[in-house]
């Protein structure tokens, strides 16, 4: 028998936490790349889209050539192929959408799990819309950060000519936070987990790349960016023994009520999980702790 957090039967809700030092975990291009943030409470923030391109990078990299591991959302590739591919390789026929749908869902792994609107296109050969059975939140900040700006200099010119008038470096910025420790959490369905026929393995293989996403997408302007923590409560049902919300309040992180914190070791005498308060029917799992 699998593990509790591995069965696709089963509701799952769970917590995880993201830290970054000196990076930008996630630039808001409508502030010109600016780490996102709450115009009200200083919070920063990380968008849900922005964890789901790091988790679908690193099950490309890991699974990469197994079948039902394809990526429907991938960088550089259009859309609208993708779908057509249900018609080519699947066989389906014009106007079988709920047979297009089924290759969609089996063929790609993100389908599978995050669903997707696959109307778009030829309308005679479509494949629909698959609701996900695993979606995530914003990752929010315990305390306030403070976005910061370094400006920088590169000692290569653009142009040819700029060498000549004597022009021997360029100016940049990098937008950061000095340090950040973000909370998020996530939900995963049985019951949209069992008809879109999702397995134990591609439940260890999401487990497996929300721990990892970091290590294999590193970048200068993310500094140094880490999985600290991953809590998941099962269900021993696919439909729920108890409120996400009230599963949630079970793991408190005391604020530090300030923007001050620079490690992650400004944080660890303040987390508490209570798990003598776990209902029935729900087991915890500390895939990261």
């Amino acid at each position: 028998m699998s593990a509790a957090h591995l069965d696709p039967t089963r509701k799952h809700d769970y917590v995880f936490l993201i830290d970054v030092k000196d990076g930008n975990p996630n630039g808001d291009p409508d502030a010109g790349g600016m780490p996102r943030t709450d115009p009200i409470t200083g919070q920063g923030l990380i968008t849900d889209v922005a964890l789901k391109r790091k988790i679908r990078n690193t099950i490309t990299l890991v699974h990469q050539g197994q079948l039902g591991f394809e990526m429907y959302v991938e960088q550089g590739v259009a859309l609208n192929p993708q779908i057509q591919r249900a018609y080519i390789e699947g066989g389906a026929k014009e106007g079988e959408t709920a047979t297009a749908q089924d290759w969609m869902i089996r063929n790609f792994w993100d389908v599978r799990l995050f669903g997707a609107v696959m109307s778009v296109g030829d309308q005679k050969k479509h494949a629909g819309r698959a609701r996900g059975p695993m979606q995530l939140t914003f990752s929010r900040s315990i305390d306030p950060v403070t976005p910061l700006e370094a400006g920088i200099t590169r000692v290569a010119p653009n142009k040819p000519e700029d060498l000549a008038k004597g022009k021997v470096t360029e100016m940049g910025n990098k937008h950061y936070v000095p340090y950040g420790l973000y909370r998020g959490h996530g939900f995963y369905s049985g019951a949209l987990g069992t008809k879109a026929g999702v397995t134990p393995e591609d439940l260890a293989a999401y487990w497996q790349a929300l721990a990892m996403m970091f290590d294999h997408d590193r970048a200068s302007s993310r500094g140094e960016m880490a999985i600290r923590g991953l809590y998941v409560f099962s269900h021993d049902d696919a439909y729920g023994r108890a409120p996400a919300h009230k599963l949630f309040d079970l793991i408190r992180i005391k604020p530090l009520g300030h923007s001050e914190a620079r490690s992650w070791d400004d944080y660890t005498d303040r987390i508490t999980i209570d798990e003598d308060n776990v209902p029935a029917g729900v087991s915890l799992t500390r895939l990261i702790d």
